[in-house]
């Protein structure tokens, strides 16, 4: 069996062995971190295991600002519009971040205890966070050069090495450490500057130029206006955890950091599931072939809820596992967080439209609208019922997000396929509708175990009588990335 496996696999095109290695990359790297989990949180306080998540979340929206994303929309379009002097504008590019990077610490020191304040952080933590924001821009510049060629062995070595040495190094420095959150912040650090710092300077001494007026006004000119975009996408995922530490305390971060690890472990199969599923939805946009798109979107919206509601149903103990009593108040966060991660998976079956016909401005105003709709919300409703409103106000914006581009894509369709109707709203919101309900009704069974398992074991029943019908709808789906590369 191994060996058919095998020769099926040597027999696949460099590009697909490429796309495989990748989606294990980032599986490994998601994954290994969700894994470990429990063990960070049974030698980290709940209030520790909080301020390592809210400099995780202030990591993640400083890092727009300081690197501006360059290593990410503009150079993965730039590697391929200027792919015979792709070593130049490497380099010039990882030139310009380096002197953002270095003219925001510059920045940061002149004013430190002002910044200090502002972020609720000391002084190592921001400077090791800059340096790590680099380090991340680094990585995400070099791994580009290696997808757009194919070359993944390297990479999957790489991100192996990131994924065993991150946690390892991090649980012996946590372990021994008094000051247990810059242990782990200097773990990460450690480990990042020990693979990444010489990606640098090979891409630096392959392309030989710091400064390229050419490349640098192409860069800024093309990212500073997605800047809103960017940051946006950002403030909707991370706001929360440090609205939630500065409104009430960095233990309350901590417990609803737990709720969220634990909800996103279903982003790992969402991803999959749309790695799968993405060349298929734009190969039959391309051959205007969009009515073959709705059974696929139902029966996915479908699995991803039953997947959804597994993951409700037990947590309670996943929370058991992940982490020690004192973090029991975060099983009331995964329904909200994990019926987030739904509406993110359903938006994708809209947004491809805009994506496709280059629609920005629609995918940007959708983006911005939920996350500011997100700070206001939590805003209001934090002081009033505590982390837990944070969850409930997360998962309504990811609702308008989803809904925006469902209404622009509606609006896309009639100019682009006038005449024919995509999907079916009223079998989207039936799903949905139900997939809430029966989310509300595990949760609101957490405090009794018969009631709880009496309604997983009925829908488990349910699916295994259907078993047949099901089998056949995921293997259909399954079937389409082979399509997609026919």
């Amino acid at each position: 069996m191994i060996e058919k496996w095998w020769q099926r696999y040597k027999t696949l095109p460099l590009p697909v062995k490429a796309s495989l290695w990748f989606v294990v990359c980032a599986v490994l790297q998601k994954g290994i971190g969700t894994i470990t989990t429990p063990i960070f949180t049974r030698i980290m306080t709940p209030d520790e295991y909080g301020q390592f998540n809210v400099f995780s979340s202030w990591q993640a929206i400083i890092s727009v600002f300081v690197t501006l994303n360059l290593n990410a929309g503009v150079f993965s379009q730039g590697v391929v519009k200027f792919a015979k002097d792709r070593p130049v504008f490497t380099s010039s590019l990882q030139g310009l971040c380096l002197m953002l990077c270095l003219l925001w610490s510059g920045i940061y020191l002149l004013a430190e205890n002002f910044w200090n304040q502002l972020f609720g952080l000391t002084t190592v933590q921001i400077l090791s966070m800059l340096l790590m924001i680099w380090l991340s821009a680094v990585w995400g510049f070099w791994s580009m050069t290696q997808r757009v060629d194919f070359l993944y062995r390297r990479v999957v070595v790489i991100s192996l090495i990131m994924s065993v040495m991150t946690p390892l190094l991090g649980v012996i420095m946590v372990w021994n450490a008094n000051d247990k959150v810059i242990a782990r912040i200097l773990s990460i650090l450690v480990v990042q500057l020990f693979l990444y710092t010489g990606l640098f300077f090979r891409q630096m001494s392959q392309g030989k130029i710091f400064f390229s007026a050419k490349y640098w006004r192409y860069a800024l000119a093309f990212n500073i206006p997605l800047i809103p975009h960017y940051l946006s996408g950002v403030v909707l995922s991370s706001a929360d955890r440090i609205m939630i530490q500065q409104m009430i305390d960095n233990e309350a971060a901590g417990i609803y950091s737990l709720g969220c690890s634990v909800a996103v472990v279903m982003s790992l199969f969402n991803g999959a599931l749309l790695q799968t599923l993405e060349p298929w939805l734009y190969r039959k946009i391309s051959e205007r072939r969009v009515l073959d798109i709705a059974p696929v979107a139902y029966t996915s919206f479908a699995l991803i809820s039953a997947m959804n509601l597994v993951l409700i149903a037990f947590a309670p103990e996943l929370v058991a596992i992940f982490a020690p009593p004192e973090y029991y108040d975060a099983i009331w966060i995964i329904p909200p967080v994990t019926m987030g991660v739904y509406f993110t998976f359903t938006y994708s079956f809209f947004a491809t439209f805009e994506f496709y016909f280059e629609k920005t401005m629609f995918i940007a105003m959708a983006t911005v609208v939920g996350a500011v709709m997100n700070l206001w919300l939590n805003y209001l409703f934090i002081p009033l019922f505590g982390y837990l409103a944070a969850g409930y106000t997360t998962l309504f914006c990811y609702m308008i997000f989803a809904g925006s581009h469902y209404a622009f894509m509606q609006y896309v369709c009639k100019e682009k396929f006038p005449g024919i109707k995509i999907y079916s709203l009223r079998i989207i919101l039936g799903v949905t509708l139900l997939f809430i309900v029966l989310g509300g009704l595990f949760a609101l069974s957490y405090g009794n175990l018969v009631i709880r398992y009496t309604m997983l074991f009925s829908l488990l029943f349910l699916a295994y009588y259907n078993r047949k019908d099901v089998a056949e709808r995921v293997k259909a789906i399954m079937a389409l990335k082979k399509q997609s590369r026919e």
